[in-house]
């Protein structure tokens, strides 16, 4: 599933027209990364969610076979219904074993094949260092758990990157409307039922104009 409902408040007036993730990257679509990324690793099926002008992503990406991909979309009412209540609404399309999760306005090249072999835990997140502008981090990774957030920890701590694996059984006692993710990740952190992985390699919040012409410039010149 590739999250892609959010309203981009920080990235206007680039978003006032064009959702974020189908933002252009250096002549490519944001969310068109992720589609490529995901077929090259195997994945057959994608789902989208979207809510602000959400109508330009079934023109703009199609039914996903150019992209050697079936996508279908789970469209949201005008006020989005968070991560977890998205992920909700669309687990019909989902279907009752383990889905990638992405959210649609990041640039990464980690590999996807990582997340499709077995996992034995309901939820696994893939951190990565701390961006400038979130210096404090989300979690604390330790021996492939996550046992700490937030708060104090008693070390330092990662940056949940936007990249996750979820069984849907997850989300089971979720009810139906907007619901955030990081309650259910916090509990399941303190359940000692979270695991995670960290990456060194490339990733990028795209969140603001300035970053997304930064990462254009760093592209090219790579």
């Amino acid at each position: 599933m590739i999250l892609a409902a959010g309203r981009g408040e920080r990235m206007r007036p680039l978003t006032d027209h064009t959702p974020k993730p189908l933002l252009k990257l250096n002549g490519e679509r944001l969310i068109e990364y992720h589609l490529h990324a995901l077929a090259a690793a195997g994945v057959t099926e994608v789902v989208i969610n979207h809510s602000w002008l959400g109508e330009q992503f079934p023109i703009k990406l199609g039914d996903g076979s150019r992209y050697e991909l079936k996508i279908s979309y789970s469209a949201e009412p005008q006020q989005p219904l968070e991560t977890a209540g998205g992920i909700v609404q669309a687990l019909p399309l989902l279907g009752e074993e383990p889905f990638i999760v992405v959210n649609g306005d990041l640039f990464t090249d980690y590999p996807f094949t990582r997340l499709m072999g077995e996992m034995e835990s309901m939820a696994h997140l893939v951190l990565v260092d701390n961006p400038p502008h979130h210096p404090a981090g989300d979690f604390l990774l330790e021996n492939g758990l996550i046992c700490g957030y937030g708060g104090e920890p008693v070390g330092p701590q990662l940056t949940y990157s936007g990249i996750a694996r979820f069984h849907p059984q997850f989300f089971r006692e979720v009810t139906p409307g907007a619901a955030p993710l990081a309650p259910l990740l916090f509990s399941a952190a303190d359940q000692g039922a979270l695991s995670g992985e960290y990456f060194p390699g490339h990733w990028s919040d795209v969140g603001t104009p300035e970053r997304l012409a930064q990462l254009s410039v760093s592209k090219r010149a790579s």
